[in-house]
């Protein structure tokens, strides 16, 4: 496969994979509503910030909606998108390896850009996220209003690029409105309701589709040219069941397709302005929320987000946008009874994120509050990010929790996530089949520096090991080789043996 070239490429590939683990440290002062709202918003670099939710939500997000500068060389207001193209590359790249690893199997990345990048992302995503599980490129009509300063044409699109992390991803079916059903009638007072005319022909050529039917009445149809839709059994069968009829003294075929019928619509490349809102649009959302706030230059519409939380989400399903920009995502999400994770670099996630999911919570009637019902309810709690894990001397650092290295340990062990309210106790879990421990931080109820944190045989009794294999973290280890064989133990010595520094 054709890979995209760049300057510092090779540095990129690895950017990931260095990046430190940091903490997350809680602003509680910027909480609002439920206390234990599983919602968070995170100010801080995204790179970091997807790094330090690796340990806890690994393979658990539904979807991922990101919004990235555009590149346009022009210097936003509240971030800088004046990068060099190079420097883009170099941006995403890393990033959407973490989103990549961040995304259930089952899950999908939407990301929305315009020709100065869109492309170039398509071939690095295809990288990434391999070229057969792109889902498709949507147009979106993102203004209606003709721009007559243009140098060359006015443009009014944008585009939304979608991956599916793997074949596990089911395409959600979009909600009928009545313009989508003007073509369904019922002249004939057919009892199973209004229906509309569809094909019987096969769309290519099947030789065991060409078959003649006889009707009620003992004439005989010959076949299309290309053949019937079906196999003669099933179309008989549709005949029984009054789907399908015949016309004109029994000289033609007649299909109905039944409204009753129809669970959805699927979803199509082009998204029009009327359907999921423009710029123009987002930025009423916005002034009507935060009446007082700068409005960005290109914001994105409640229903915009709607749509595609429609195609690729359940409700309870967690949503993250690490681009959060004013916070449309979460908004969106968290109207539609979705978990949702935001990240945002800059100061507007207190000047812009957080007020506005404050209203949000509150109940604000605005955007796609109407369509979804919303009236309040749920919270959030907001975070920034704190140190590295580990110093740059490889040592662990002193403010460290025991559940924050607890989770650093298991995912680095077996690349699942621990749940950050787990149960503090040196048992992390078992994992197909080996059982993890981890001595640190007085975890045992002795505070003293080493005690408690060093593997001796006492310690041992008071740990309640699993059978099998067993891997157990400490400081140190008074245990011979021998009784660490005889147990099945592998220790390992915190913080050297631990992995992904």
């Amino acid at each position: 496969m054709p890979l995209l070239s760049w300057f510092r490429r090779d540095v990129d590939l690895t950017r990931a994979a260095l990046a430190p683990y940091r903490l997350l440290r809680p602003i509680a002062a910027l909480d609002y509503g439920e206390k234990d709202s599983p919602n968070m918003i995170i100010k801080g670099d995204n790179l970091d910030a997807l790094k330090a939710l690796l340990p806890y939500y690994a393979g658990q997000v539904k979807c991922v909606f990101i919004d990235p500068p555009y590149n346009t060389r022009s210097a936003f207001d509240h971030y800088d998108d004046n990068l060099e193209h190079s420097q883009w590359l170099s941006m995403m790249y890393p990033r959407l390896q973490l989103l990549r690893e961040l995304l259930s199997e089952d899950g999908t990345l939407w990301a929305t850009l315009d020709d100065h990048e869109a492309h170039y992302f398509k071939v690095m995503a295809d990288e990434i996220f391999y070229r057969k599980n792109m889902i498709g490129n949507v147009i979106w009509q993102h203004s209606v209003q003709g721009k007559n300063d243009s140098k060359k044409i006015s443009l009014h699109h944008n585009h939304v690029f979608a991956y599916q992390k793997s074949d596990a991803f089911t395409m959600r079916k979009l909600a009928r409105t009545d313009e989508h059903n003007t073509n369904y009638g019922n002249k004939d007072n057919d009892p199973r309701g209004p229906w509309r005319a569809g094909d019987v022909r096969s769309p290519n050529l099947r030789e065991n589709l060409r078959y003649p039917v006889e009707t009620p009445s003992g004439k005989t149809i010959l076949p299309p040219p290309k053949g019937w839709r079906w196999k003669k059994d099933v179309f008989m069968e549709k005949v029984k069941t009054g789907e399908i009829t015949f016309l004109n003294d029994d000289t033609r075929v007649l299909r109905k397709i039944y409204l009753s019928e129809q669970e959805g619509r699927i979803a199509e490349s082009i998204w029009f302005g009327h359907e999921v809102g423009t710029t123009r649009d987002a930025s009423r959302e916005l002034s009507q929320v935060l009446p007082d706030a700068e409005i960005f230059a290109t914001p994105k519409p409640e229903a915009l987000i709607q749509r595609v939380l429609e195609i690729a989400t359940d409700e309870g399903d967690l949503v993250l946008d690490s681009f959060l920009g004013s916070g449309t995502t979460a908004a969106a999400a968290h109207k539609m009874g979705r978990r949702w994770i935001g990240i945002e670099i800059g100061d507007h996630a207190i000047s812009h994120c957080q007020p506005r999911l404050v209203r949000v919570v509150d109940g604000e009637g605005g955007g796609i509050s109407e369509v979804t019902g919303w009236s309040g309810g749920g919270g959030f709690r907001f975070f920034e990010l704190g140190g590295p894990v580990f110093d740059d001397a490889g040592h662990i650092q002193t403010d460290i929790t025991f559940e924050q290295l607890a989770a650093h340990v298991w995912f680095a062990e077996t690349g699942v996530p621990r749940s950050s309210y787990a149960e503090r106790e040196p048992f992390l879990g078992k994992h197909q089949g080996v059982s993890y421990y981890l001595l640190f931080n007085g975890i045992l109820g002795d505070l003293r520096k080493t005690a408690g944190n060093v593997l001796t045989k006492r310690l041992l009794r008071d740990l309640h090991v699993q059978e099998g294999p067993k891997v157990v973290y400490g400081e140190a280890c008074f245990l011979s080789v021998e009784e660490l064989l005889e147990r099945e133990i592998t220790f390992k010595q915190t913080p050297y043996d631990i992995k992904a520094r």
